[in-house]
């Protein structure tokens, strides 16, 4: 049971056991100085519960500042102090401590695995060199922390189950940019030793010899970018090549946390659905998750359109400088999120020769209770929702774009009607667009003809508008 103190100080919400047959106000758990919510990244619960149905794990988070706290309790020893496990800022990838380790009670529900006073921790491993998974064991009656398993640094190792109890020996994916994922039993005892349990061939021989790397490059106030570069096979070093980049923008309370690298640049290349990876196959170089961070906390988006214009351009520099694109043929491309920044990325930049955004929004002004990590609403801000409409500025936007969008797009925040007045928008203004609407999709695109047209109109696109556009000074004011 969770209920908000009615005070905002010193604490704001509080977690209370009620046993059966559950009348009466129950017994308070903890009290939390901030809101309750998940830390326990791909858990969706502020309580985890372990499997000794004592230990409760409590998670609280600070939304302006990204702090988030995690507290060990013992329900049946009311009245004892909360063991703080950390209290770190969720912007701090380097510092993720990493996840419970579930299993399932008798009743089938998710539960913290536990041996006696132990949990186990599987976390990304975030460093400067990329992400390196591991697994701890956290004895929370003594407060000691035991490294497991580390990912070795030559390739992409993840934790998927513990094979007895105590961790003693462990199931692993591993991968290479070679290697296709398979499954390895760990011994993560003194003297180690690993069995391999599969042995998949690569599932898309088709795409041999396509080379992948994690480029470094800076914005122009210093915050430290980076990217996964993909070449297709055939590429002659030196060789300029039309290029994509595709992004995503993240918010950061500060510019420690928006400079980390993350992902692996040793992560086997799969491509599936309607992936921007597939334009590898036609000659073009692929700029994937290039680094979009917003900084400055709750008011970051008073200074959207400036940092995002700098994370793009400071992209493209990179690129030109490393010899792999010519200035003039690069597209910009994202989904959801990604596709309003493509958007904005046109209509405030000229760094990009076209942009094509699936399922996105583009009017601020219809989604007037906050977005992303926008909490002011639009009445409390309304220049900044304008800012950083894109619609808004459609008049600048003359650069071509491709807008697609499921007609049944149930996301809050991306209505189909979001990318129909943007086609209308820059159609009327006499600029380049095109608009597909998909049948009976969703957010995301499920059915192959879907996913196909999807494919079809991404090559035709980046064919007529990046790989043969023509050179800037060639254009026609």
């Amino acid at each position: 049971m969770i209920r908000a103190t009615d005070s905002p100080l010193p604490h704001r919400d509080r977690v209370l056991t009620l046993a059966a047959p559950f009348d009466g106000d129950g017994t308070e758990l903890i009290r939390t100085e901030h809101r309750l919510g998940s830390g326990a990244f791909g858990f969706g619960y502020p309580v985890l519960w372990g499997a000794d149905g004592e230990t409760a794990l409590v998670y609280e988070f600070d939304w302006p500042t990204r702090r988030t706290r995690a507290w060990a309790v013992q329900a049946s020893a009311t009245g004892t102090e909360p063991a703080l496990l950390w209290d770190r800022s969720t912007d701090d990838w380097y510092g993720n401590p990493g996840d419970p380790v579930m299993t399932q009670d008798g009743a089938g529900k998710p539960v913290v695995r536990m041996d006696g006073n132990s949990i186990f921790l599987a976390g990304p491993g975030g460093s400067p060199d990329g992400d390196r998974p591991f697994l701890d064991r956290l004895d929370l009656a003594a407060a000691q922390l035991q490294r497991l398993f580390h990912s070795g640094a030559d390739a992409y190792e993840t934790v998927v189950g513990l094979a007895d109890a105590r961790a003693g020996r462990i199931v692993i994916r591993r991968e290479t940019t070679e290697e296709p994922p398979n499954y390895h039993l760990v011994t993560t005892t003194s003297g180690g030793g690993r069995t391999a349990l599969t042995s998949f061939p690569n599932p898309q021989p088709q795409l041999a010899g396509i080379t992948k790397s994690r480029i470094y490059y800076e914005r122009d106030d210093g915050i430290p970018l980076s990217g996964e570069l993909y070449l297709p096979a055939d590429h002659e070093p030196g060789t300029r090549l039309p290029v994509l980049v595709w992004a995503y923008p993240r918010e950061f309370a500060d510019e420690d946390g928006a400079g980390q690298v993350r992902g692996s640049a040793h992560r086997f290349t799969t491509i599936s659905g309607a992936s921007h990876l597939l334009l590898l196959t036609q000659g073009y170089a692929v700029l994937n998750d290039a680094a979009m961070p917003i900084v400055g906390g709750f008011t970051a988006n008073d200074t959207y359109v400036e940092q995002l214009v700098a994370n793009g351009k400071a992209a493209v520099d990179k690129l030109v400088e490393m010899g792999v694109a010519d200035r003039d043929r690069v597209g910009i491309a994202g989904h959801s999120y990604g596709a309003f920044m493509t958007a904005n990325m046109l209509a405030h930049s000229d760094d990009f020769a076209a942009g094509i955004a699936r399922s996105g929004a583009f009017n601020r002004s219809l989604t007037p209770f906050g977005f992303q990590y926008e909490r002011r609403t639009f009445w409390e801000a309304p220049e900044v929702y304008f800012r950083m409409s894109a619609f808004m500025h459609a008049e600048k936007i003359n650069e071509p774009l491709l807008l697609t969008h499921g007609v049944i797009d149930n996301n809050s925040g991306t209505f189909p009607v979001q990318s129909e007045r943007m086609y209308h928008a820059v159609k009327g203004l006499g600029g380049t667009v095109r608009l597909v609407m998909l049948p009976h999709e969703s957010h995301g695109y499920r059915a192959r003809e879907s996913v196909l047209h999807t494919v079809w109109e991404m090559f035709d696109w980046m064919r007529r508008h990046v790989r043969e556009r023509q050179p800037r000074e060639l254009i026609p004011d």
